[in-house]
């Protein structure tokens, strides 16, 4: 009798039993947060109207007192509670804001103890995020060497978005400064120059809809971060590279304890009006000292001279010229660009100062942030690094009444460089001086977190345009890329609106020329947002630009009331709209070799019979101005 030995293949699929969860609805029911500690692991996901709009998830942080991404459950004293969220901030897209949101505090437990809460903060079509760490017995800091914290896109996404840079790259060794161009309709699973993506990132959820992914609410309590790909449809936050800032600083953020973390943001639409209009960056935020004086009264339109004439301009005559033409234009500031301290001096910037207060308008002073961290030449140096000299370079600000400070070559997202933001903040509003930032991260939550900060650069602006043809050349397509992007999450001091058509002191042939049209400069005032805006008109213009184009941007708003999201794609078209005082703003761009056809329903914004004014552009993109009237069916084609 023959014997057979039979061997059964069995297959063992891990199951995970008893697994715990917890769903989180938005106040209208639509949008559903569903969190679990399947496995040992944290992780969430995100449905809107039932479709999905990101898969699961991992949350999880790594510290030096501990590996808390697994071994997790979560504990049963979940608390949810309701929140109101109403605040005035007239320096953000939307004036007044007043949202509702659905709270939960979840514990997560290691080892019976409670190693940290996830805070989720639920409104309509935002999601935010962050972690609550606990000590552990006596130990009460840690340093955080990695997040778990993830976003899985749905298969059939595509990617917008902005690869971040190397370290001690480009001029003078001064990046990573937020000045790459954007690649869209990407593929998932790539991970940009090798160093990941700034934020904001923009996905488009195949046909189902947009999602928004960001950070806000950070200070010197921890480092800023970007989003790494390169693992398929997970992207996870990355602590900035250790190379950043020369090397100095860590990379990885110490925490006293209990701490929190910053909070990731999440925006999700079956359109991309959700994206634009979101102000989840500000709503989860606070202001963190009390303003010294109004600033409000100090935002307003004003000019520079550096972006059309360059170096030679940073002279005392030429910058008298343009407070002579910041005053005829009704505008409130001049940018006194770089080198004014070598080739203005102090003591006639001073009397260039007076000069300017006479004909009632305030100077920006530029300034190097310096220090150790890169190359750049451009003076002043040495002042906005140290506390002494900072301090007593504001001082004589304040003295001499200057309205604010822009500093450049920031170039890193280091907790470190975080507390030098921070510092030159609080500094500057003991001294009641406004702040813009270039060469830098961008603003997360800052606008309502420091109340002196006016706007950051973190985009390749203006500059661009006097650099190279190139920009010229692809300066509608960006513009139809930051509404989506960009300027979602923050105000984007980008110096445009040239009415030159050359970049140069004679507005004639010769280095880089100006492509798009008057009426596009007159759109793209309105388009971005920052609530001072420093344009890139000249003193020529008075004679040379068209009369209803400088009569618009004399009186051109820099703060708004709202904003309304009508149509576009990003890199292809925008139309979108600005409240200001009442009166509605509609401003379209279109970066396509073909004409757009639209039909816009204006309902919102105008009632029958109105008469409103129409900026356009023939075939030739010459603009004029008309008046039209509001018809019955209150639409425009």
């Amino acid at each position: 009798m023959r014997r057979y030995l039979l061997f059964c293949g069995l297959a063992f699929v891990s199951v995970c039993l008893g697994a715990t969860e917890k769903r989180i609805s938005s106040p209208d029911g639509r949008l559903e947060v569903i969190v679990t500690d399947s496995c040992g692991a944290a992780s969430y996901s995100i449905t809107y109207d039932n479709e999905l709009f990101v898969a699961a998830s991992p949350l999880g942080l790594k510290t030096n007192i501990g590996d808390f991404t697994s071994g997790l459950s979560m504990g049963s004293k979940i608390i949810d509670s309701m929140a109101d969220v109403s605040y005035s901030l007239p320096n953000i897209k939307k004036s007044n804001v007043n949202n509702k949101a659905n709270v939960t505090v979840i514990p997560f437990i290691r080892d019976g103890r409670n190693v940290f809460d996830v805070e989720f903060f639920v409104e309509n079509n935002d999601v935010a995020f962050r972690y609550n760490i606990y000590p552990d017995g006596e130990t009460l800091c840690c340093v955080v060497e990695d997040e778990a914290t993830g976003f899985r896109m749905p298969d059939g996404s595509t990617t917008f978005l902005c690869p971040q840079s190397a370290p001690m790259q480009g001029f003078a060794r001064t990046s990573p400064s937020y000045e790459t161009p954007y690649t869209l309709d990407g593929k998932t699973g790539e991970n940009g120059w090798g160093e990941g993506y700034t934020f904001p990132c923009l996905f488009r959820n195949s046909d189902k809809g947009w999602v928004l992914i960001s950070e806000t609410g950070v200070d010197s309590y921890y480092c800023a971060s970007r989003l790494m790909g390169g693992n398929g449809n997970l992207y996870k936050i990355g602590f900035p590279n250790p190379d950043e800032f020369n090397g100095n600083g860590t990379s990885q953020p110490g925490i006293a304890l209990p701490g929190k973390t910053p909070w990731r943001t999440i925006t999700v639409g079956q359109t991309l009006a959700p994206i634009v209009e979101t102000t989840i960056p500000f709503d989860v935020v606070k202001p963190l000292y009390e303003p010294s004086k109004d600033y409000t009264k100090e935002y307003g339109c004003g000019t520079w001279s550096w972006i059309i004439k360059g170096d030679a301009s940073m002279n005392y005559d030429e910058q008298k010229r343009y407070i002579d033409f910041c005053a005829d234009m009704g505008y409130r500031t001049v940018l006194v660009d770089a080198l004014w301290d070598t080739q203005v001096g102090y003591e006639r910037l001073e009397e260039l100062a007076r000069y300017a207060k006479n004909r009632n308008v305030g100077l920006y002073l530029w300034y190097n942030s310096n220090g150790y961290w890169n190359d750049a030449p451009q003076g002043p140096r040495g002042k906005m690094d140290n506390i002494i000299k900072r301090r007593k370079e504001m001082k004589w600000m304040q003295k001499v009444g200057i309205k604010g400070i822009k500093v450049d070559f920031v170039g890193s997202d280091k907790q470190l460089t975080m507390k030098l933001y921070e510092d030159i903040l609080v500094d500057a509003n003991e001294y009641g001086l406004l702040v813009i930032f270039h060469g830098c991260t961008i603003p997360r939550g800052w606008e309502r977190m420091y109340p002196n900060y006016a706007a950051s650069e973190a985009v390749l602006a203006s500059e661009n345009m006097n650099f190279s043809q190139g920009s010229c050349d692809a300066e509608a397509f960006n513009a139809c890329i930051h509404p989506f992007i960009r300027n979602t999450v923050g105000s984007m001091d980008f110096g445009g609106s040239t009415l030159n058509r050359y970049y140069n002191a004679a507005n004639e042939p010769g280095g880089s020329r100006r492509v798009t049209s008057d009426v596009f400069a007159l759109a793209s005032a309105v388009l971005f947002q920052s609530p001072v805006q420093h344009f890139a008109l000249a003193p020529n213009n008075l004679q040379d630009a068209p009369d209803w184009a400088m009569d618009f941007m004399k009186n051109v708003p820099t703060t708004w009331d709202d904003i309304k999201f009508i149509d576009g794609y990003p890199g292809k078209y925008i139309v979108m709209a600005r409240k200001h005082n009442g009166k509605w703003f509609i401003s379209g761009v279109n970066a396509q070799d073909k004409t757009v056809k639209l039909k816009l329903d204006l309902s919102t914004f105008f009632n029958k019979g109105d008469m409103v004014r129409l900026y356009s552009d023939d075939a030739e993109l010459k603009g004029s101005l008309s008046e039209i009237k509001i018809s019955k069916k209150q639409t425009l084609m």
